[in-house]
């Protein structure tokens, strides 16, 4: 059993402004179907969710994710327009010392710097929830031609690293390669990390 996951996703919140990030729950099936269909959003994940089939699948995929430690989801809500789901933020497999990022944002959403600021606060979260684990390096990666997230990526702090050879069929394009570190005193020691508007298992956001 993990600390940080449980036999469902426990009830962890992050908030930036009016964002509100919340394990994924049943009831988001509608939302996600209807963000899901959109030719922008198809164009760049590997997953397709068409059916509410899909979708129930897809939400236990992010379940054993929290369970296992090893993929942590969150629903990414505007509580200023009556909790509608604006995105989805995840951190994946964090280990000793890395971990990797991602997130979509919903058609209706986009140019409102929501994917920018919900990063910051992930990032922020990661760094602390998982110091103690060694965690000092996040990584971002996106296809070349993927413009806009290239751009969320440098507003939340994730510099250009590495540009990365095409891997077909999955990737079928060069990539770009983000990385953000953990923050680090003079001599060289890790800056001690706070994480506000977190929310700790148990709050009303639990399952």
């Amino acid at each position: 059993m993990n600390d940080h996951g449980g036999t469902r996703a426990p009830g962890i919140t992050l908030t930036a402004g009016p964002l509100l990030m919340r394990p994924w729950r049943e009831e988001d099936v509608p939302a996600l179907l209807e963000a899901y269909d959109d030719p922008v959003m198809r164009q760049w994940v590997r997953l397709p969710v068409s059916t509410p089939e899909e979708a129930a699948r897809w939400l236990e995929l992010q379940d054993e994710g929290w369970e296992s430690g090893t993929r942590f989801s969150f629903a990414v809500t505007d509580t200023a327009r009556s909790g509608e789901l604006v995105g989805n933020l995840v951190l994946k497999r964090p280990g000793l010392e890395r971990a990797e990022v991602g997130y979509w944002t919903a058609a209706r959403a986009r140019g409102r710097g929501v994917a920018s600021r919900a990063l910051e606060a992930l990032t922020d979260w990661a760094f602390t929830a998982f110091a103690d684990e060694g965690l000092v390096r996040l990584e971002l990666l996106h296809q070349v031609d993927n413009v806009a997230s290239c751009r969320v990526a440098e507003k939340a702090g994730y510099a250009f690293a590495e540009l990365l050879s095409a891997l077909p069929p999955e990737f079928p394009l060069d990539g770009h390669l983000h990385v953000r570190r953990v923050p680090l005193t003079p001599d060289g020691t890790v800056v001690a990390q706070c994480a506000p508007g977190v929310s700790p298992a148990g709050s009303s956001d639990s399952r």
